[in-house]
């Protein structure tokens, strides 16, 4: 009996992993037209993916960039700034790597660590952490304005996933150079991101660049909504509709801090 079981078990899993990779091939066929529709029409697309520690941003983007061209896409994830980055305007950094005309880059991480990391670990003051809160839906509608299509998702875990992700990481030798300092805080300041977040949230959120929350406890599943949600929002040619799952993705509003969306 428990041979068969293991054997079912096994089964199982391999049907659900063949079930993943069949739907994420899909729906990776939908980028590559998407990406020849940035190139062809001169688009300009920027994604932008905030979360806590290990909900798995680096690889949903490993997902979404696979098999599109690397001439036409960037990944942008920037080391802590130099002294003199610290004294220039804090978006003058991340301006350098915006889409021109038929690029689509995805920032890992992006101007709102000043909301995030920053503002929990005491990296700004008070002041700059208040202006950033003013500036930043000014400096987004100007991109807009200026033709840039931007999507940000915010990839949300509860504690007690967080935890088991950054264990992983640490006893995994492949996974080494995700470790980081700030990783290591990230559980006893659990709380403190939470309210930074639902701050940064209510704050940022506007109808030019709105907020996307992505419930993340499951990896793969996290990974196949947003592709699915990101080809969604763009009309381009020949494009294959693709169901989004509500459970996992939606457009922010206040019932996300109650539904079960964003974890406490």
């Amino acid at each position: 009996m428990a041979k068969k079981e293991k054997t079912a078990g096994a089964k199982a899993r391999k049907d659900e992993k063949n079930g993943y990779e069949a739907e994420l091939r899909e729906l990776q066929i939908e980028l590559v037209k998407l990406q020849r529709h940035v190139i062809s029409h001169g688009k300009k697309l920027l994604v932008i993916l905030e979360g806590r520690d290990a909900a798995g941003k680096d690889g949903t983007i490993k997902r979404i960039i696979e098999h599109l061209s690397p001439r036409d896409i960037r990944v942008v994830a920037l080391p802590k700034p130099s002294d003199r980055e610290t004294s220039q305007w804090y978006f003058q950094r991340y301006v350098a790597h915006l889409p021109a005309a038929g690029e689509i880059v995805l920032f890992n991480r992006s101007w709102y660590n000043r909301a995030g990391v920053e503002r929990v670990m005491g990296f700004c003051t008070d002041e700059e952490y208040s202006q950033f809160l003013r500036h930043v839906p000014i400096f987004e509608n100007m991109l807009v304005q200026d033709s840039i299509f931007i999507l940000k998702y915010y990839l949300d875990i509860g504690r007690k996933e967080q935890k088991r992700r950054l264990e992983s990481r640490r006893e995994d030798p492949l996974k080494q150079w995700k470790i980081s300092p700030i990783d290591e805080k990230a559980l006893s300041h659990f709380d403190d991101y939470t309210e930074a977040r639902n701050v940064m949230l209510r704050q940022s959120d506007s109808a030019a660049a709105p907020w996307i929350i992505v419930r993340a406890e499951d990896k793969k599943a996290a990974r196949l909504a947003i592709i699915a949600d990101l080809i969604s929002r763009i009309e381009y040619h020949g494009a294959t509709p693709k169901d989004t799952s509500g459970e996992i993705v939606c457009r922010f509003d206040e019932a996300c801090f109650t539904n079960g969306m964003l974890a406490g």
